[in-house]
């Protein structure tokens, strides 16, 4: 029997009930190194259970030490975490953020630990991840999963509860802010450079993982598919002139038989060339901030290619601290306010706010949704979902 989707109302979110029943906001990221002896252990966190030997770690260990040892991510996790706080307090909203990573300082046990000693009960999270898929949402519910438990309450104590966001990639905040950075990446080619084409750049995947990421019948790819044609319509109508667009891929790894999400985009590059394009723009569409797969390959790498090419190539901003953005993630967390409050109360949910063709994704999952592969969990428990252990 197919999972029961609550029912919604038309009408929208109530931003004057606040944040109830929430009293602490989780912003929940990946996390990064902080200097060259940390680069390998941080790795192996990544890597974990995936035998992976040390010599392939290294290779990768050199694109964070071409930048000394230190991942961006962390301050940029630093700056949405004052950029989120400051927009709360705008609309009168007291709460504390804190901040924990799944695979380094601080990790998510010592945010979540440090959310309780700050007295919240129950904990909105919200993942610096848009999009739907095993490593971008599964995997950081089995983290807050194994965190939740370490950090357990003995004695009569009251465990501590946390929900999460829906993914966001359609959200109006997110789409906002991508269709912002492109039309301002248009302004920065050059006056006497052809009409660029954009390409939309995310995370590739094993396909595997790709076949078993399928949610309101939409894929990781078809998620970014999605938010990129909106993206690219709305940038050309700010333009005044149509947007010729493509997505392509970054950051494959693993083993050369293993199939991922296909053209990367240095390939991509290659083969626009050769068809006589001049000219590109580069939309890092999958990220949410200009951490690594941006700055080493995009910044770095793709870059580079283009120069090769004899390409024009600029490169638009991620979402960052933009406005849109961040006043997204704030009417993210109050819709997620309003779901609770609606499900506590056994009454209809509000309506949720989308660009594009697809609908809002569950912020509470399916059971087994977002699996490594198709019919194969990873056999770790998974918080935020309807599976029997939640």
């Amino acid at each position: 029997m197919p999972p029961v989707t609550p029912p919604t109302t038309d009408q929208p979110v109530d931003p004057s009930a606040g944040l109830a029943p929430y009293d602490a906001v989780l912003l929940f990221s990946f996390g990064g190194p902080n200097g060259p002896d940390d680069v390998m252990p941080f790795l192996r966190n990544v890597t974990a259970g995936k035998n992976i030997p040390d010599e392939r770690l290294a290779e990768v260990a050199e694109h964070y030490h071409h930048f000394g040892g230190r991942s961006p991510i962390n301050e940029q996790n630093l700056a949405l975490r004052a950029a989120l706080e400051a927009e709360l307090r705008r609309r009168g909203l007291d709460l504390p953020v804190v901040w924990g990573n799944r695979n380094w300082e601080p990790y998510t046990r010592d945010a979540l630990a440090e959310a309780r000693a700050l007295g919240a009960q129950r904990v909105v999270a919200l993942v610096t991840s848009a999009y739907s898929s095993y490593s971008g949402c599964r995997q950081y519910r089995e983290n807050l999963w194994t965190a939740l438990e370490e950090i357990s309450p003995t004695g009569d104590g009251e465990p501590l509860v946390v929900d999460k966001v829906r993914s966001y990639f359609n959200h109006p905040g997110f789409v906002r802010a991508n269709v912002d950075a492109v039309v301002e990446a248009y302004a920065g080619v050059p006056a006497d450079a052809a009409w660029p084409r954009l390409v939309f750049v995310t995370h590739s995947i094993p396909d595997t993982m790709e076949a078993a990421s399928v949610v309101a019948g939409a894929s990781y790819r078809e998620q970014h598919l999605d938010v990129a044609e909106t993206v690219a319509t709305a940038a050309g109508q700010r333009l005044g002139r149509p947007v010729e667009w493509d997505l392509a891929y970054c950051s494959r790894s693993g083993p050369p038989s293993q199939p991922w999400l296909e053209p990367d985009v240095n390939d991509h590059l290659t083969a626009l060339a050769a068809a006589g394009t001049t000219s590109v723009v580069l939309s890092p569409i999958g990220f949410v901030s200009d951490h690594m797969e941006v700055a080493f390959d995009l910044d770095t790498e793709a870059l580079a290619t283009a120069q090769e090419l004899d390409m024009t190539a600029v490169r638009a901003d991620s979402v960052g601290v933009r406005e849109p953005f961040v006043r997204g993630l704030a009417d993210l967390l109050l819709e997620r306010a309003a779901i609770a409050r609606a499900d506590d109360a056994g009454v209809p949910r509000p309506a949720q706010a989308t660009e594009g063709g697809l609908p809002p994704f569950r912020s509470v999952c399916f059971p087994g949704c977002c699996r490594m592969r198709d019919g194969v969990d990873s056999g770790r428990p998974a918080a935020c979902s309807t599976d029997p252990w939640s």
